[in-house]
């Protein structure tokens, strides 16, 4: 397999095959609490639950790190041992919203050296829309043994933000209104970093809820500007959906980092500059818009 996508053929062949495999179901969305009932209502055979808020994030304290900082690497040891994850594992994570939440999973999976995960497209939707069976319950896996190392997938920080607008492009993951600072449902302030360009997540979808064809997805991130050789580097509003534009610019061939604190952190920060509007606007002090 190449690519960090996996279509439902081509899991339900990895699971046919010697192989072993796990499952994560990372059932989860902004301003919902309910992902486990979900997951015990129906989920693919064999997958374990990923509780988003737990096991893909460390406590958000203060604030200062956002909602939803990197965990750190010795926690995400244990709960990768306890999802079962052995040395030689591929590891396939889904979810019920197109990717948006499972992206995170695969992300962290990466950064931790685990070069094979990959995101289910289309997710449990594509699995049972396929005529595929579902199982109740919950899945207690037996404890793994796999050693991960970190850093593997390219971050950037609050600090190195100007940096990315100057040199390359910004990309703000979050919905158009959100980005416009029509609306702000959770964070302090409303509006996106100036000289970010707005690629809502959702627009690596297809109506079915799958993703674009890889030259769809190079064309979308060519129209915002981003180009081999330069830095790409992408937020939201607290570093989950941004890992979905990460998966869609590799599909696309493009690497690109990804800014875990994003919005959250930025919002939060006193003096951090704010844009509003549909336009990227100007970083302050240039006079320049991007």
């Amino acid at each position: 397999m190449t690519g960090p996508v996996i279509d439902v053929p081509g899991l339900q062949e990895l699971l046919a095959s010697d192989d072993p495999v796990v499952l994560l179901d990372v059932r989860w969305a902004l301003g919902h609490t309910d992902g486990h009932k979900q997951y015990q209502r129906g989920h693919i055979p064999g997958a374990v639950f990923v509780d988003l808020e737990k096991d893909l994030a460390a406590p958000s304290g203060s604030g200062s790190a956002g909602r939803h900082p990197l965990p750190d690497r010795e926690d995400f040891q244990r709960t990768a041992c306890r999802w079962g994850i052995n040395p030689g594992d591929t590891v396939v994570a889904y979810d019920a919203v197109g990717g948006t939440s499972a992206a995170r999973a695969w992300w962290l999976l990466r950064h931790a050296g685990l070069d094979a995960a990959y995101v289910l497209d289309g997710g449990v939707v594509a699995w049972h829309r396929a005529g595929l069976a579902l199982e109740g319950g919950d899945v207690v896996p037996a404890e793994g043994s796999v050693e991960l190392s970190w850093g593997r997938m390219p971050v950037v920080e609050m600090w190195d933000v100007p940096g990315v607008v100057a040199a390359g492009r910004l990309l703000d993951a979050r919905a158009k209104e959100r980005y416009r600072g029509d609306r702000e449902p959770v964070d302090p302030r409303a509006g996106h970093i100036p000289g970010a360009f707005n690629a809502p997540a959702g627009d690596n979808l297809t109506e079915e809820g799958t993703f674009r064809s890889p030259e769809e997805l190079r064309a979308a991130y060519e129209a915002l500007g981003v180009r081999g050789g330069a830095p790409v580097a992408v937020y939201c509003g607290s570093g989950v959906s941004a890992a979905h534009d990460v998966v869609a610019l590799e599909v696309a061939g493009y690497k690109a980092a990804l800014y875990p604190g994003s919005w959250s952190q930025w919002s939060s920060t006193k003096g951090s500059p704010v844009a509003v509007g549909p336009q990227p606007g100007e970083w302050p002090g240039t006079g320049r818009k991007r």
